[in-house]
């Protein structure tokens, strides 16, 4: 019987060393030590027993946190923007009329992904960090009478949350399927797909679900199954086709890809921290940091973007960059003193918000106050006076 050599090497021997970093940023989050053990495991193949045994139980544990019954709920070997790829590439042929919400940077690459693969985007548009009221939204849909509507439930470049029940409604009133963007809320904020009515909702595994990023969750409806049935012409993309992808991974099993058993193996740990934790608890941890986050900033005297409450999303904040401070020489200080990484804003935002990251295991008490007392020296080592 052959034998397999054993590694020797110990920690003080591998070649790469990368500096310890504090993840307070837009993503990639915070890793659980659990998550890093699991990911130290023996690989085995992408046809294995075992992978597929790993694969079914990431499926049973992503309905949930989802909160959808969708059969059709598995991952993308893709980073968010490949699952965005994925719903946008099944669901948008040429032809297609596409009513895109646009409030953000991730708005306008779902509706510029959309416009690739030949669909017909109208736009309904506002200022980044605004959201969409319910009338606005159901008479945008009831106006255009898209076949398909895109929206971002977590807008990452601008903190907002976009609430999609009247979206959902009113897109199902004219026949028309809903794709959603949950990159950011999944595992840190209620996206519950079928009480919202979404039909096909894509995420990323290194925000809310604590892991490296390298997956995208994705679900699909029944409802949305029986349209692509009726699509007459293939997919553009190969490699994004939700019928070999499901044939793969949900059905026979058949060779589509070979999909990493490392980072299934990291998800499914992640997935198994949310189920011990209790989702609804997990939910209340990060609500709890963000007001606690929020609380501490407006007592500095700084103002959050997004100005209702009701709209900011939990594990993302936007606090306005001060008048005067240069919010790149904050965020150096905060990474050269303190190892902390946060993110700035970009586009429109550029130089007027940070992007902090409250997320998994630095959705504590503890985690909001060290983060801002390091915050506030940063802040008035660049002159704020507030």
């Amino acid at each position: 019987m052959a034998t397999v050599a054993e590694p020797t090497a110990t920690m003080d021997q591998i070649s790469i060393h990368p500096p310890k970093r504090l993840l307070y940023g837009p993503g990639p989050g915070q890793v659980h030590p659990r998550v890093y053990q699991a990911m130290a495991q023996p690989i085995v193949g992408h046809l294995d027993a075992y992978f597929f045994q790993i694969s079914n139980e990431i499926q049973q544990l992503l309905r949930k946190v989802f909160g959808t019954k969708n059969e059709m709920t598995f991952l993308i070997s893709a980073t968010g923007s490949g699952g965005m790829e994925t719903a946008i590439s099944n669901f948008v042929s040429p032809g297609t009329k596409v009513a895109s919400f646009g409030n953000g940077f991730f708005c306008d690459r779902q509706a510029e992904m959309a416009r690739r693969h030949g669909g017909n985007v109208v736009r309904l548009e506002k200022p980044w960090g605004e959201v969409f009221s319910d009338e606005e939204a159901a008479d945008f849909i009831r106006l255009e009478k898209p076949q398909v509507v895109t929206y971002v439930q977590a807008e990452t470049s601008s903190g907002a949350f976009q609430k999609g029940e009247a979206i959902c409604n009113a897109a199902h009133e004219v026949g028309a399927l809903v794709i959603a963007d949950c990159v950011t809320s999944l595992g840190a904020m209620p996206v519950e797909i079928d009480k919202t009515g979404i039909d096909i909702a894509y995420s990323c595994s290194q925000k809310g679900l604590s892991c490296p990023p390298g997956l995208s969750p994705l679900t699909v409806s029944p409802r949305a199954l029986e349209h692509l049935k009726t699509r007459t012409n293939p997919n553009r993309s190969w490699y994004f086709d939700i019928s070999l992808i499901a044939d793969y991974l949900v059905q026979s099993h058949r060779y589509h890809h070979t999909a990493s058993a490392t980072m299934f193996y990291a998800l499914r740990e992640g997935l198994a921290l949310i189920e011990e934790e209790g989702l609804e608890n997990r939910w209340e941890r990060h609500h709890k940091a963000h007001l606690e986050f929020v609380k501490k900033v407006e007592a500095l005297g700084l103002e959050m973007l997004v100005p209702n409450p009701a709209n900011r999303i939990w594990n993302l904040n936007t606090p306005k960059v001060p008048q005067g401070v240069d919010d790149a020489k904050v965020r150096a200080t905060l990474l050269k003193e303190n190892g902390i990484e946060i993110a700035g804003g970009f586009g429109p935002l550029a130089g007027k918000v940070f992007r902090v990251g409250l997320m998994g295991p630095l959705a504590t008490s503890e985690s909001v106050h060290h983060f801002m007392h390091c915050f506030e020296s940063a802040l008035r080592g660049a002159g704020y006076k507030g």
